[in-house]
C-alpha cells in the first residue's frame, strides 16, 4: 500500500505526465456524456420498449463497443467503429496498392497523405451506417418527426457524432496519455462492466441463481482467463542478433548482442475482428431472405451453438496467420540486419535468416493462433456454464483483447515518464511491457 501511495505520489509531482492524465480524463469524460445525448427527433421511452428485450446477442456485442449509446440512439451510437474500418481498408490498400506502398515510405509526409484519406474514408463509411441505423434500428413508435427529414437530420448528426469521436481520440493521443481510439473503446467497455456484473448478481441471487458460490467462482475464473490473456498478449519469442565490431575513428562500435523480439500474439486482435465480421454475414442473409431458412444457417447466428464457434475458431486461426504474413516481414528484417552488420548466430545472413526467422514466426504463431481462438470462444463457453450474456462477453474475445491491450500500453507509457524523471517505475520488478507497435484496433499507431 505504501508503495502504491509512493507511486500516486510521484505521477501528481510530474507536471507534464499530471495533465496528461487530467486532459484524458476530461476528454473521456466528455465522450461518456456524448453517449448518453439521445438523437434529436427520437423518444426515448419509446425506444427503451422497442429494444429493452435484449435478445440480439450480435447487437449487443456491439452496442458494448460503442459504450451503450448504440441502443439508446445517441449522438456517438456509431462510436469509433467507422474509424476503425477505413484504418484497416487503407492499411490493406497500402499492403497491395503501389500508390499506397509509396507514400508509407515517403516519412512523415506520407503518414499525413494516409491520415487524411482515413478520415474521408471514415465520413463515406460513416454516412451509409447513418443511413443503415436509422432504417433499421429506429422503430417508427419512436420517431417524433416526420421522414424524410428525420432520416436526413438523424444521418448528419450521427456522422458529425462519429467524426468528433474520431477528434476527441486524436486530441487524448497528442495532449494526453495512451492512444485515443484504443482508450475511448476501452472505456465503452468498462462502461458495460456495471452492468454486467448488476445482471449476473441479481441472476444468482434469484431463487433458482445457486447463490454467492457460482458467483464468487465466475470472479475467481475471470482472473485467470484475465491472467492467461496478459500472457498471451506479452509472449515474445527473441532471437539473438550479434553485430560486427567496426572501428570509426578512435572507438569500436558494435559487438553487443541484442534481440528480435517475435510477439507470440502478433496480429493482436485482428483475426477476431475479421473472423467476426464474416460471422455477421448469416445472420445479414437471414435478415434480407427471411424465406431462405436452413439448420447450418441458423446456428451460425447462435454465437453459443457448437458449429458457430468451430468456424469461428478456424477462422481466426487462418486469419491469424494471414495477418502475422501481412505484419511480419521476415525478408525486410533480414536485408535491414545484414545492412546495419548483424546476423543471428549459427545462421548465414542473406537468405538462410529469411528462411530461419521465417521458420521461428510460422512456430510462435500456430500456438498463438490457438490461444486467441480460445480466448474468442470463452463467452460462448461462459455462457453454456450459465453466465449471464452481458457478464459473459467479458470472459473473453476482443473486449477482453483491448482491455488487456490499452491498459499495459498505457502503464508502460506512465511508467515511461516515471523513469525518464529517476522515479520509480509502477513495479517493485520488473518493467510493464505494451504492445509497442501493435495497437489495440491493430491499425498503424502506438497504443488499441
Amino acid at each position: 500500500m505504501k508503495k502504491l501511495i509512493t507511486t500516486l505520489t510521484n505521477i501528481w509531482k510530474i507536471e507534464d505526465l499530471r495533465n496528461r492524465i487530467l486532459n484524458t480524463l476530461l476528454f473521456l469524460l466528455i465522450y461518456r456524456v456524448g453517449c448518453h445525448v439521445v438523437l434529436p427527433g427520437v423518444n426515448p421511452e419509446a425506444l427503451v420498449v422497442n429494444r429493452g428485450d435484449g435478445g440480439n446477442d450480435i447487437m449487443d456485442l456491439i452496442n458494448m463497443f460503442a459504450g451503450g449509446s448504440f441502443s439508446r440512439a445517441a449522438i456517438f451510437a456509431l462510436g469509433v467503429m467507422p474509424y476503425i474500418s477505413a484504418s484497416i481498408v487503407v492499411q490493406l490498400l497500402g499492403i497491395a496498392v503501389p500508390s499506397f506502398q509509396k507514400m508509407q515510405k515517403e516519412g512523415e509526409s506520407g503518414r499525413k497523405k494516409m491520415n487524411q484519406i482515413t478520415r474521408y474514408l471514415t465520413l463515406a463509411i460513416t454516412l451509409v451506417q447513418a443511413f443503415a441505423y436509422v432504417r433499421t434500428q429506429i422503430g417508427p413508435e419512436a420517431k417524433t418527426l416526420a421522414d424524410p427529414m428525420f432520416t436526413i437530420l438523424t444521418a448528419i448528426v450521427l456522422t458529425a457524432g462519429t467524426l468528433f469521436v474520431m477528434w476527441l481520440g486524436e486530441r487524448i493521443t497528442d495532449k494526453g496519455i495512451g492512444n485515443g481510439i484504443s482508450l475511448i473503446i476501452m472505456s465503452g467497455i468498462i462502461a458495460q462492466l456495471p452492468a454486467g456484473i448488476s445482471a449476473e448478481w441479481a441472476s444468482r441471487m434469484s431463487p433458482s441463481g445457486g447463490g454467492p458460490i457460482p458467483l464468487l467462482l465466475e470472479f475467481v475464473a475471470l482472473f485467470f482467463v484475465v491472467i492467461f490473456t496478459i500472457m498471451v498478449v506479452q509472449g515474445v519469442r527473441k532471437i539473438p542478433v550479434q553485430y560486427a565490431k567496426k572501428i570509426v575513428g578512435n572507438k569500436q562500435v558494435g559487438g553487443v548482442r541484442q534481440y528480435i523480439p517475435l510477439k507470440v500474439n502478433a496480429a493482436g486482435v485482428m483475426p477476431i475482428i475479421f473472423a467476426q465480421a464474416i460471422m455477421f454475414l448469416p445472420m445479414s442473409l437471414s435478415q434480407f431472405f427471411p424465406n431462405v431458412q436452413s439448420e447450418f444457417l441458423t446456428s451460425l447466428s447462435n454465437y453459443t451453438s457448437v458449429t458457430y464457434n468451430v468456424v469461428f475458431a478456424l477462422l481466426i486461426i487462418a486469419f491469424t496467420f494471414f495477418y502475422t504474413a501481412i505484419m511480419v516481414n521476415p525478408q525486410q528484417m533480414s536485408e535491414d540486419m545484414k545492412k546495419n552488420g548483424g546476423f543471428i548466430p549459427g545462421v548465414k545472413p542473406g537468405y538462410e535468416t529469411n528462411l530461419y526467422i521465417d521458420n521461428v514466426i510460422s512456430h510462435i504463431t500456430f500456438p498463438g493462433a490457438i490461444f486467441i481462438a480460445i480466448i474468442a470462444i470463452m463467452p460462448a463457453i461462459a455462457s453454456l456454464f450459465g453466465v449471464n450474456n452481458q457478464f459473459a462477453h467479458f470472459f473473453g474475445g476482443t473486449s477482453l483483447l483491448i482491455l488487456v491491450g490499452v491498459v499495459l500500453d498505457t502503464l508502460q507509457q506512465i511508467e515511461s515518464h516515471l523513469l525518464m524523471r529517476h522515479y520509480d517505475g509502477l513495479m517493485k520488478t520488473g518493467r510493464v511491457k505494451g504492445r509497442s507497435s501493435a495497437t489495440v484496433e491493430g491499425i498503424d499507431q502506438s497504443a488499441i
